[in-house]
């Protein structure tokens, strides 16, 4: 993030942060090379790009049916209130789901949507008896299983071209 006049991400920044989306274990000299800076000069941008919060963290994704984890479940959430102490106790509670890997308030019908993977149909049962129906002002759950993955992406592509 360099100094322009409201502190903006500039079109430099974009290639790398394009690059850092593709290969976020890539070297500053392999980035520099796509990019057409040095080295040095990349590392500089990116140590900022961090120190700025752009780029928040670096993450391997896993393939969870290789992992065992077949079926993933988009669960949307009603709670018996919005007050602030029940959103809170909702919030807290649902942090500790060890099947959950995402978790979002959200607008519109319903208050939270969820993504669980699980093993089995058998196993979301027990998820859902031992995990989603035990967390706290819970008045409807309700499921739907991913059937086919179509695209996934941890950025959209407009998010990171430069509109200027």
């Amino acid at each position: 993030m360099h100094e322009t006049e409201n502190n903006l991400v500039d079109p430099t920044d974009y290639r790398l942060l394009r690059e850092l989306i593709r290969d976020g274990r890539a070297s500053d000299v392999m980035l520099g090379e796509r990019i057409h800076l040095s080295s040095t000069a990349t590392a500089r941008r990116r140590k900022i790009l961090e120190e700025n919060g752009v780029v928040a963290g670096y993450t391997a994704k896993l393939n969870m049916a290789k992992l065992g984890f077949s079926i993933t479940a988009m669960v949307s959430i009603e709670l018996s209130s919005q007050a602030e102490h029940v959103l809170n106790e909702f919030e807290s509670a649902v942090i500790l789901c060890p099947s959950m890997s995402f978790c979002s308030f959200v607008s519109g019908e319903v208050d939270f949507i969820m993504i669980v993977h699980v093993r089995s149909f058998e196993d979301y049962d027990r998820v859902y008896r031992r995990e989603l129906s035990m967390l706290p002002h819970v008045a409807r759950i309700r499921s739907s299983f991913l059937m086919r993955e179509v695209a996934q992406r941890s950025v959209a592509p407009a998010a990171v071209n430069d509109q200027r």
